[in-house]
């Protein structure tokens, strides 16, 4: 019988077996070839930091509210997925037995899932596929902070996501990127990618580093990508009297760094919180909006426009699993996107 992985506790992956359900009209059977791991929300929901872990969000008042400790597990993890389709059901139209297909997929050894959330692979390499899904978070954030020709924009974070935001802030036409994180390795590939400066923020006042860079006045636009409380902070100290800072984070830990009565108070920034999905609208809907995000992002990467090279630093066979989640739990500074390989 095919396997899936489960959180069953914070910090606590099992594999389970499971029965293959008959297809539905429309649906498609994928055989997984591998899938990356989102260092966010999967990290949160594997440590047992993420807000669903004792609340409920209510889709109809828009509000998280108390729910049972723990009722969060046994739960699924996954995002993205890159597979091969083994079988289709009545009416599927796009697709045939053996086209290979990426989508939002968990990760288990094979999917079901109705033919039209799945995307043909075309000529897209099989790994460029897995940046579909932090390229729709790198695009959303960089659509909500409205980047001009002409901007100086820091992006806090380079995970995934922010080493995306930062080609995309180039692509947007920004004069002067600063790329900020606590690793040296991530930071070296953000100039790679493009950014104009990297920062330590280990190491260095970032808010006022960002400063000195700008000539005093600070950045138009901060993207905040990282999770960090400490980071998000000093994005609010880095942008100029007015600017604005985009945050587009799964934020968990201590909020002790945030200090709101300080440049927050005194310099008049605008906060933008950046969210694709959970029913949130584009804020230039009808316009724009999810599919076209989506359609917008696979583009980019079959075309070569948005650079993939190294972000991928580990690859774990599927039966790994659990020593990759360890990794990335224990050892941020050696990840960026860790993948299964099935």
């Amino acid at each position: 019988m095919p396997r899936e992985i489960l959180v069953t506790a914070p910090r606590v992956i099992e594999f389970r077996e499971y029965s293959e359900p008959p297809l539905k009209a429309g649906e498609v059977r994928v055989k997984s070839i591998i899938s990356g791991i989102k260092h966010g929300t999967e990290m949160n929901l594997y440590r047992g930091t993420s807000p669903f872990f004792d609340q409920n969000f209510d889709l109809d008042y828009r509000l998280f509210l108390p729910a049972q400790p723990g009722k969060l597990y046994p739960c699924n993890l996954g995002s993205w997925l890159v597979g091969e389709v083994m079988e289709i059901g009545r009416e599927v139209k796009r697709f045939r037995i053996g086209d290979r297909v990426h989508g939002g997929l968990k990760h288990r050894e094979t999917n079901v899932i109705p033919e039209v959330e799945l995307h043909p692979l075309g000529a897209m390499e099989v790994e460029d596929a897995l940046f579909v899904d932090p390229g729709i978070f790198a695009l959303q954030t960089v659509h909500d902070a409205g980047i001009k020709v002409g901007d100086h924009v820091a992006v806090f974070g380079m995970g995934a996501i922010g080493l995306l935001a930062v080609q995309m802030a180039r692509l947007d036409g920004a004069e002067m990127v600063i790329a900020v994180d606590l690793f040296d390795r991530r930071l070296n590939l953000a100039r790679r990618l493009g950014a104009d400066y990297t920062l330590n923020a280990g190491e260095q006042d970032v808010g006022w580093e960002i400063k000195k860079l700008t000539n005093k006045k600070g950045v138009d636009v901060a993207l905040e990508i990282s999770g960090s409380y400490t980071a998000l902070h000093q994005a609010i100290r880095s942008v100029a009297v007015g600017g604005k800072i985009v945050a587009a984070s799964y934020y968990s830990g201590s909020r002790d760094a945030l200090q709101l009565g300080a440049e927050w108070h005194h310099n008049r920034p605008v906060l933008i919180s950046s969210m694709a999905v959970w029913g949130c609208l584009h804020r230039d809907y009808p316009l724009w909006d999810l599919k076209r995000i989506t359609s917008t992002v696979i583009y980019l990467l079959e075309r070569k426009i948005l650079r993939t090279e190294g972000l991928i630093s580990h690859r774990f066979p599927f039966p790994e699993a659990m020593q990759a989640y360890k990794l990335i739990d224990q050892h941020p500074e050696e990840t960026i996107k860790v993948t299964l390989i099935y």
